[in-house]
């Protein structure tokens, strides 16, 4: 029985407007009884405000059937140093995530880590304070590198952004937890309880899904419903040297290539 880790923005939704089929293709998923999981790179919703989001473009999603990037960031500080001291820079979902991990947050105190995500405050002096924790021994924990995120349409600095100014001014490299590094890849492959082999990666981003996918030695493909296009796709794989298994136009062909396959 195959699985899948599917991507949002781009994926099964832009912004605030559903993609047409998205909806169906979670219901073939819930008909035929594939498990699946929805893994996001993004640090600022909570597991709750991202099913809420899916809900409201006219996508069944539970909390429980959500990864967000926050959450495998505070995963993997527990595993370094449970009950640490955590100096972030990120909205709520990671403030929430750190938290429920048991990390403190308290400002006086010297930092174990400091974990950055999607800041949309973020200030010179949050930059400051990241540094000089960094420079005094921190580690540096970073959501995800999406230097740029697709909006409605339009693209905003994301998380990636925000990083360069910190790696520059602290000369500190971050650890990376969203895709397409293993950290999230293999928190999602661990808690969809299924063999990589028999695992899809589904996205519409080559630098992140599709590698993190192909890095975890999971079947991928690539929906042309987000950043890539039948004209532009064959330049991009060149141009990356990522080649998924498969690049469908949309879901649904996706569904009827695996259902005809007998995936």
């Amino acid at each position: 029985m195959p699985g899948f880790l599917l991507d949002l923005d781009g994926t099964l939704y832009h912004g605030d407007r559903p993609i047409a089929g998205a909806a169906e293709f979670i219901a073939w998923l819930n008909k035929n009884q594939f498990p699946y999981l929805y893994v996001t790179n993004n640090s600022s919703r909570t597991p709750e405000q991202v099913a809420a989001h899916l809900e409201k473009v006219g996508i069944a999603a539970r909390a429980d059937e959500v990864l967000t990037s926050a959450q495998a960031a505070a995963m993997y500080m527990k595993e370094q140093k449970s009950g640490g001291n955590v100096y972030l820079i990120g909205e709520s979902g990671l403030e929430l995530a750190v938290r429920d991990a048991g990390f403190h947050t308290d400002t006086e105190r010297p930092a174990d880590f400091v974990v950055q995500g999607i800041d949309r405050s973020f200030s010179y002096e949050k930059l400051a304070a990241a540094v000089r924790r960094l420079r005094a021994g921190a580690a540096y924990v970073l959501t995800n590198p999406d230097h740029l995120l697709p909006w409605n349409n339009e693209l905003q600095p994301g998380a990636g952004s925000i990083a360069a100014s910190i790696e520059k001014a602290s000369e500190t490299q971050p650890v990376v937890i969203g895709k397409p590094s293993p950290i999230i890849m293999n928190y999602a492959i661990e808690r969809l309880g299924l063999p990589k082999e028999q695992i899809w990666v589904v996205g519409d981003n080559l630098r992140t899904d599709i590698q993190g996918g192909l890095a975890a030695e999971c079947h991928t493909a690539l929906v042309l419903t987000g950043l890539l296009t039948r004209d532009t796709v064959e330049e991009y794989i060149g141009r990356t040297g990522l080649r998924p298994e498969l690049i469908c136009d949309n879901l649904q062909q996706l569904a009827d290539r695996l259902a005809s396959e007998g995936e």
